[in-house]
């Protein structure tokens, strides 16, 4: 009986430096069998394929297998459009968010085990602690992504691998370049990767048509025009008009404008001025879709075992400060009424928080750094 001593893993190598040093790492590990893996999804401007050959160089370079798994119309199909409904609905969606529940941790998760995987390993800047199968913030706090990794679960964790957590950003760059990886000083990647360098919004005039509409004050004042609503987020400032209630001297404008509320129906966008205006903070949001990562419940607080009050820390954008708060659940508030996973949840917060978007994240933490789950705004 041919029993196999290595450890299986399909590493999702996307071209750039950190999933190279993930793979680095992993293949200097005498533990593991290391396959790379990229994984092509949905590109509007065709740079998709010159890191698919950064990948493949450095796979060659490693002595390790490489696959290309296709995966362009599940892409499209679970992240582009998710992502163009949601704005047509007016709201703000992540599409990094379920690119890493649908596909990442999805579908290649998924095909890698059926092609004999233990486990799967990405670039990820975050650490996974065993073997509760906790997420935990980065190393480097500058890089940390767990914000984008809240939806993943304990069947999900157990096989997978994150290399690079516990190093920073500098580090990781210090490998690739002591080790002679290609992709050593290429450039991270920015903004939403299957656009490359199309802008956002000249990809949604694709699918969804101007409309101009009203832009309005807080006191209902009409001071300007749009060309729809679904071409726009909660706290955008620079919307294409002038401040001109406020007078301006020359060319300067004297406060800036935040759109604070968006009507889809009446196709209205409404703004505050000022960066400091109270119509921009809220104390209270709503949440659906939540999943905690350690699912085991506590019937006295309803909430994961692992926070015992409902005391944690919240994080409403990528990069913003944790922000204290507390979650409580907004199907009874009972005391003792069980986990409905996709029950809608309240999030309240300690001092009001500005620039919220229904559709975005809010990502909850405990105090040691653990990742305890996340949510979509509502």
């Amino acid at each position: 009986m041919n029993i196999r001593k290595l450890k299986r893993v399909f590493v999702a190598m996307s071209g750039g430096v950190d999933s190279s040093v993930a793979a680095f790492l992993l293949a200097k590990n005498k533990k593991y069998e290391v396959i790379g893996c990229f994984i092509k999804g949905y590109n509007i401007d065709g740079c998709q394929g010159a890191d698919a050959e950064d990948a493949r160089r450095v796979a060659g370079f490693l002595k390790i297998p490489f696959y290309v798994i296709d995966l362009e119309k599940e892409y499209k199909k679970l992240v582009v459009d998710y992502m163009i409904n949601g704005y047509k609905k007016g709201i703000t969606p992540n599409p990094d968010v379920m690119c890493n529940k649908e596909i990442k941790f999805g579908l290649f998760l998924e095909k890698a085990l059926g092609m004999g995987a233990d486990y799967i390993a990405t670039g990820h800047y975050v650490r996974l602690a065993s073997p509760a199968l906790s997420l935990y913030i980065a190393k480097d706090l500058n890089k940390d992504q767990s914000y984008f990794l809240w939806t993943l679960t304990q069947e999900q964790l157990k096989h997978c691998l994150f290399p690079i957590g516990d190093y920073l950003k500098s580090e990781v760059r210090e490998i690739a370049k002591k080790a002679g990886l290609s992709t050593a000083e290429k450039k991270d990647s920015q903004g939403i990767c299957f656009l490359g360098m199309v802008k956002f919004k000249d990809f949604l005039k694709q699918y969804l048509s101007i409309k101009k509409g009203d832009v309005l004050s807080v006191d209902g004042k009409k001071i300007g025009e749009h060309d729809g609503v679904w071409f726009y987020t909660i706290g955008q400032r620079h919307i294409g008009i002038m401040n001109y209630e406020s007078g301006i001297i020359g060319r300067r404008e004297t406060k800036p404008l935040y759109i604070i509320k968006k009507n889809v129906k009446k196709n209205i966008l409404i703004v505050a001025e000022g960066e400091n205006n109270q119509a921009l903070y809220k104390k209270e949001i709503k949440l659906a879709n939540v999943n905690f990562i350690n699912s085991k419940e506590s019937k006295e607080v309803g909430l994961p075992y692992r926070c015992p009050t409902s005391q944690i820390l919240v994080r409403v954008r990528y990069r913003q400060p944790l922000i204290k708060a507390r979650i409580m659940n907004n199907e009874s508030r009972i005391k003792d009424s069980p986990i409905i996973h996709n029950s809608k949840f309240i999030i309240q917060f300690d001092a009001p928080v500005k620039f919220i978007a229904p559709g975005q994240s809010a990502v909850f933490y405990g105090k040691n750094g653990e990742m305890l789950g996340g949510g979509i705004i509502i």
